[in-house]
């Protein structure tokens, strides 16, 4: 599907985490993605889940990994039996400006880049994953709002979508960008919200969310929840202590692996 696939060589790789580089037209050039792939998968193991986490403004492919300790959080939950084995896929935005908000816009298509591009990759370079895969997204801040519009937007691609801190609508990008509001501006205004999008879909993957209580972000999601609730539309929503940081995203990423886990 790439024109160029570089993949990391394993003999250099630490914790179970991969590299891999592809080009696409979607990025008019190079994109990357971290993947965690479970300890002990061998040629016997097919259809294993995939699960896409996004991370949030200023960030990139590295920083689940290396700030949200996402691929340790993983293993030591397989090592326990608390989920099954999964292969992690943690792509960057495509490092448009502060964040691209993984929309279509300036000329690049972030959204196929999350849904259609990384996916393939991973199926490319990772035997245990394949077209089968039952496939997960989720993701903080920014990637919160992309794992929450693009599950709902693509209900046939994912199965369960989890979203932590998340902005809800793309007015609150301007809280932590200096680009623009026009740019995040799309042809199609149902991409502008994540409740736009549910309210164009005609069907919905399983859906949770949460955030918490410190957190700015907070009564965007609680205004969210309530929304989903008056149109009788099935979620869990929760909250807990915290802000928008990353010992909160550290501690409750484990609500969403679980909350995968269970849709298995």
């Amino acid at each position: 599907m790439f024109r160029t696939t570089e993949l990391s060589d394993p003999d250099f790789e630490i914790n179970n985490l991969r590299f891999i580089t592809v080009k696409t037209p979607n990025l008019k050039g190079r994109g990357d993605i971290c993947v965690f792939v479970s300890p002990g998968l061998d040629e016997s193991h097919l259809n294993v889940p995939l699960v896409i986490l996004l991370h949030g403004v200023y960030g990139s492919a590295w920083i689940w990994a290396m700030k949200g300790r996402a691929h340790l959080t993983a293993q030591e939950m397989i090592e326990k039996q608390e989920i099954r084995p999964m292969i992690i896929a943690m792509p960057s935005d495509g490092l448009w400006g502060d964040g691209s908000g993984y929309l279509a816009h300036d000329g690049y298509d972030f959204e196929q880049w999350i849904v259609s591009d990384v996916p393939a990759a991973v199926q490319e370079c990772i035997e245990a994953v394949s077209s089968e895969s039952p496939l997960f997204i989720g993701g903080l801040s920014m990637g919160g709002f992309g794992a929450l519009r693009l599950g709902c937007k693509y209900p046939d691609r994912f199965r369960a979508v989890s979203g932590h801190s998340s902005i809800t609508s793309v007015e609150q990008m301007s809280m932590f960008v200096e680009e623009a509001q026009e740019h995040y501006q799309t042809k199609n205004e149902t991409d502008h919200s994540v409740w736009n999008t549910i309210q164009a879909a005609t069907s919905y993957p399983t859906l949770r969310f949460d955030c918490g209580t410190e957190d700015q972000l907070i009564e965007f999601n609680r205004e969210l929840h309530q929304q989903l609730v008056d149109a009788k539309i099935g979620h869990i929503y929760q909250e807990f202590s915290g802000g928008h940081e990353w010992p909160y995203w550290q501690t409750h990423l484990q609500d969403s692996l679980r909350f995968f886990n269970n849709q298995l």
